[in-house]
C-alpha cells in the first residue's frame, strides 16, 4: 500500500502558533572540545606503512576517523527522530532560506588579521544583507583541502573542494568563528549554508592510508590494486607526482583483463596529456604490511579528487560523508548543505560501451540517504546537478530538498546575448513538461564556476530528438551546437577578448562582462557612466528573472558589487594548468574595510568593481543594491518564492519573456491571484500583448512594484504592456473574492 503523507506536517501539529523563524534546536554534538589543542603535528622519518608514528599521525588527521567519533554521539538521542526526513519538501527549505549570499571565501577582501568567517560573522554585514532582503550565506568550502605528501599539507587543485579533513583551514577562521557566524546569522533572522562533497576528497590522510591498504581505509574510494605482473601497463610517474593519468589504451588494456571497469561515459575537464581518461594509477608506496603496491583509481574530476565509493562492504566512504555533514550541521550550527558532485556516486560496467556512471540508481540511493539524514538533524540540502532534467527531476524526488537551476542558467545568458528568449522559453516548458518544479529549484546568477553551458539534456539525453526552434522542428544535438556557437561568438573571441573559453565546459567570465560583450563592448576600461548605467539595467533584469519565480535566489559579492575579470596578464601564475576560471574570481572589498588592498589574504588580485562596497551602495538611493531591495521586497510580499509557475506563453516580441504563476489564496482573501513576471531582454524599448489561457476576462493588473493600475485582462484573455531596454515588471491579477463566489 502506497503511504500518503499527512496533510498537516509534524511542526504544524506540534507547533502549530510558532512563527517560522523559531526552530527547533538541532541535536548537538562536538567532535572537539571548544579549548582543544591543535592536532600531533608533523613527526620524522619513512612515510610510509613500516613507519608506525606515521600511520597513526595519518589516522589522527583523518575525516574517516572523526566521522567515526561524531556519529557515536548521535546514536540513540530521542532528538533524532522529530523531524520528518523521507520526502524532499523544497518550499520548506525556500521559507528557511529564500535569498543567498554565495561567498566564496579566497576572493573576499578582509581587514587586516581578520578573517573570513569572522568577516562573514561581522553584525554590520548581517545589518545590510537584512537590509537588501538576504536571509543566508552559503560560505564555500572552509574546511582544509589539498593533499599530503610525506608530512606536508599540498595545496589544494581545486579551489578548496577537495576536502581532506574535517578541520576548518587557518586561512579562512577558527571553528569558534564559524560557530559564532552561526548565531550572528540566526539573530539576523539568517541561515549558514555549507559544502558537503559526497564524491571525493583530496589526497589527505583518508587517502594515504588507503594507499598503505590500513583498516577500513582503502574501502572509500574506487581504487583497485593492481597485481605486478601488470605494472608494465602503468604509466611511470614523473618525479615529483604522486600518480600518473592513465592513456586511452591503458584504460582499455585494463578493462580487458577484468580489472577495471574503463571508459566511462564521459571525460570531464578532458585536456590532452593531462587528463584523458578517468583513472590515474599511483607510485608504489609500501603498506602497513611491508608489501609494495601500486593502484589504479577513479576520479570523475582532477588527479587529486579521488572518487567515493558508495557501495564498498565497509560502507567507509559512507561513513565519511555522513559524518562530514553531522559535524557541520551538529558541531559547527549550520542549517544545510550543498551536496557538491553527488550525481557521479554510482559506476557499473556495461556489457557494452562504455560503463554506466550518470544517473545511476546508486546515485539516486546515497543521496537519498545523505539527505534524509540531513533532515532527520532539521536542515535541508541543495545538490548541483549538471545532467538531463529527468535525472534532475528523478534525483530530487527522493535525495536533496533543491536543486542548482542548471536549466536555464545559459538559456537566460544566451537569450541577453542575443535578444531573443525563445531558447529560454524553452527551456522553461521543457523543465515544467519533465516535471520539475521551480520552486525546488536554485536560481542563481554568477558563482565560482564558469557560465557552463548546461547543454546535456540536449545533446547527450536527447540528442536524436526533435525541437521546434526558429520556425523549423531540429534535433537536441543541433540545438546545443547552435546555443553553444551563439554564446561562444557573442560573449568571447577578439570583440570580448576579456572573456575566455573554459576547456570544453563554458566561458570564464562576470555577470557584468556577460553583458557588456552582448552591448557589444570591446574593451572594458572604456567603460564610462552611461554605459555602466546599462550594463546595471542589465544586470537588475537578470535578477528580475531569477528572483520573479518560484525558488531560491543566489548571487555573490561579485554580483553585488558589479565586479569585472581579471586581466588574464595579471594572474599567468593561476593560468597556467588552462583553469581559466580564475579570471572571474576576482578579490573584492564587500564592506569597504580595506581600501588600500590590492590582493585578498590568499593572493587573489583585487578586480574592477562598477558598483561600489555594500555600504556605499546601502547610501544611494539609485545604486545596483537599493533598486535589488526592490525586487526582493515585491518577491518577499507576494509570496513568489514559494508560488506555483502555471505557464510560459507565447510572446509578442522575440525580446520578451513571460512567466505565469499561481500565488497562495490565504495571502489574498480566499481569491485566486496570479503573479505575471514580463521582461524585456532586448536593447529596444518594446510593445505587445501578454495573453494566457490562465488569466481570467476582466480581472484588474495592477503593478506590484508600484502599486499602480495596468489595466484589466481583455475577453481574449490578454492585456498589453510597454517594456523599455532590460526593463522588467512583476504584475498581479488577482480576482474578486465575491464575484468568483456568484
Amino acid at each position: 500500500m502506497e503511504h500518503e503523507p499527512s496533510e498537516i506536517t509534524y511542526d504544524g501539529q506540534r507547533y502549530p502558533a510558532r512563527p517560522r523563524s523559531l526552530r527547533r534546536p538541532r541535536p548537538q554534538a562536538r567532535l572537539r572540545g571548544e579549548d582543544h589543542t591543535r592536532r600531533t603535528g608533523p613527526g620524522s622519518g619513512a612515510t610510509d606503512g613500516t613507519n608506525a608514528e606515521y600511520v597513526d599521525w595519518l589516522v589522527e588527521k583523518s575525516m574517516l576517523a572523526d566521522a567515526i567519533k561524531i556519529s557515536r554521539q548521535f546514536s540513540g538521542q530521542a532528538s533524532m527522530w522529530q523531524n520528518p526526513y523521507a520526502e524532499p519538501d523544497p518550499r520548506r527549505a525556500v521559507e528557511m532560506a529564500s535569498v543567498w549570499f554565495t561567498a566564496y571565501p579566497i576572493s573576499l577582501v578582509t581587514p587586516t588579521g581578520t578573517s573570513f568567517l569572522a568577516s562573514l560573522g561581522d553584525p554590520r554585514l548581517w545589518e545590510a544583507f537584512r537590509h537588501v532582503g538576504i536571509d543566508a550565506v552559503h560560505t564555500g568550502p572552509v574546511k582544509n583541502a589539498g593533499g599530503i605528501d610525506g608530512w606536508d599539507q599540498t595545496p589544494s587543485v581545486d579551489g578548496h573542494f577537495d576536502r581532506i579533513s574535517t578541520e576548518i583551514d587557518p586561512q579562512f577562521g577558527s571553528e569558534a568563528e564559524f560557530r559564532r557566524l552561526c548565531e550572528v546569522a540566526t539573530e539576523h533572522g539568517g541561515s549558514v549554508i555549507d559544502d558537503i562533497v559526497p564524491g571525493h576528497t583530496g589526497k589527505g590522510a583518508d587517502f594515504r592510508l588507503a594507499e598503505m591498504r590500513h583498516s577500513d581505509y582503502p574501502g572509500i574510494y574506487h581504487m583497485v590494486e593492481i597485481p605486478s605482473e601488470h605494472w608494465d601497463l602503468l604509466p611511470d610517474v614523473p618525479p615529483g607526482d604522486d600518480a600518473a593519468n592513465l592513456s586511452a589504451a591503458a584504460e582499455g588494456a585494463l578493462a580487458d583483463l577484468g580489472i577495471i571497469i574503463g571508459q566511462l561515459q564521459r571525460v570531464i575537464f578532458y585536456a590532452p596529456g593531462i587528463k584523458e581518461t578517468n583513472w590515474s594509477a599511483t607510485r608504489e608506496v609500501v603498506g602497513v604490511d611491508g608489501v609494495t603496491r601500486r593502484w589504479v583509481y577513479l576520479h570523475y574530476f582532477k588527479q587529486g579528487q579521488p572518487s567515493v565509493n558508495w557501495l564498498d562492504p565497509s560502507f567507509a566512504g559512507m561513513k565519511l560523508v555522513i559524518g562530514d555533514a553531522l559535524h557541520s550541521l551538529g558541531d559547527l550550527g549550520t542549517s544545510a548543505l550543498r551536496l557538491d558532485a553527488n550525481g557521479f556516486l554510482g559506476v557499473e560496467k556495461s556489457v557494452e560501451g562504455p560503463a554506466w556512471s550518470e544517473g545511476h540508481p546508486l546515485s539516486e540511493a546515497a543521496n537519498h540517504l545523505i539527505a534524509g539524514m540531513v533532515r532527520k538533524v532539521g536542515g535541508f540540502t541543495f545538490q548541483e546537478l549538471n545532467l538531463t532534467m529527468e535525472d534532475i527531476k528523478n534525483t530530487s524526488e527522493v535525495g536533496a530538498d533543491l536543486s542548482y537551476d542548471f536549466v536555464n542558467r545559459p538559456g537566460y545568458q544566451h537569450a541577453l546575448a542575443t535578444g531573443d528568449t525563445e531558447f529560454l522559453r524553452l527551456c522553461l516548458r521543457t523543465s515544467l513538461d519533465v516535471g520539475i518544479d521551480p520552486a525546488s529549484l536554485v536560481h542563481a546568477l554568477q558563482n565560482h564556476d564558469e557560465l557552463t553551458y548546461e547543454l546535456l539534456h540536449w545533446e547527450s539525453g536527447h540528442a536524436e530528438d526533435q525541437f521546434p526552434f526558429r520556425h523549423t522542428d531540429i534535433t537536441g544535438q543541433q540545438l546545443a551546437k547552435t546555443v553553444r556557437q551563439e554564446l561562444l561568438e557573442a560573449l568571447t573571441g577578439e570583440s570580448a577578448s576579456y572573456n575566455q573559453v573554459f576547456t570544453t565546459n563554458g566561458i570564464a567570465c562576470t555577470t557584468a562582462s556577460v553583458i557588456a560583450a552582448a552591448r557589444g563592448v570591446t574593451d572594458l576600461d572604456d567603460l564610462d557612466a552611461d554605459e555602466i548605467e546599462q550594463i546595471t539595467r542589465a544586470h537588475l533584469l537578470l535578477a528580475k528573472f531569477n528572483a520573479w519565480q518560484p525558488g531560491v535566489f543566489a548571487l555573490s559579492g561579485w554580483d553585488l558589487m558589479g565586479m569585472l575579470p581579471l586581466p588574464v596578464g595579471r594572474i599567468p601564475h593561476l593560468l597556467t594548468s588552462g583553469d581559466t576560471r580564475w579570471i572571474e574570481r576576482s578579490a573584492h572589498d564587500l564592506m569597504g574595510t580595506a581600501p588600500g588592498a590590492t590582493t585578498s589574504s590568499s593572493g587573489i588580485p583585487v578586480g574592477r568593481s562598477l558598483y561600489g562596497s555594500v555600504p556605499h551602495q546601502v547610501a544611494d538611493e539609485t545604486s545596483f543594491l537599493n533598486r535589488l531591495r526592490e525586487v526582493l521586497a515585491v518577491r518577499r510580499e507576494h509570496g513568489i518564492a514559494t508560488a506555483r509557475q502555471i505557464d510560459i506563453p507565447a510572446v509578442a516580441h522575440p525580446a520578451m519573456l513571460v512567466m505565469v504563476h499561481e500565488l497562495d489564496p490565504e495571502q489574498h482573501g480566499g481569491a485566486r491571484a496570479l503573479q505575471v513576471t514580463v521582461l524585456n531582454f532586448g536593447r529596444e524599448t518594446i510593445e505587445g500583448t501578454v495573453r494566457s489561457d490562465a488569466f481570467t476576462p476582466r480581472v484588474p493588473v495592477t503593478d506590484m512594484l508600484s502599486g499602480g493600475d495596468i489595466g484589466r485582462v481583455d475577453d481574449l484573455q490578454s492585456f498589453s504592456v510597454w517594456l523599455s531596454p532590460y526593463a522588467g515588471m512583476s504584475l498581479l491579477l488577482c480576482e474578486d473574492v465575491d464575484a468568483t463566489a456568484k
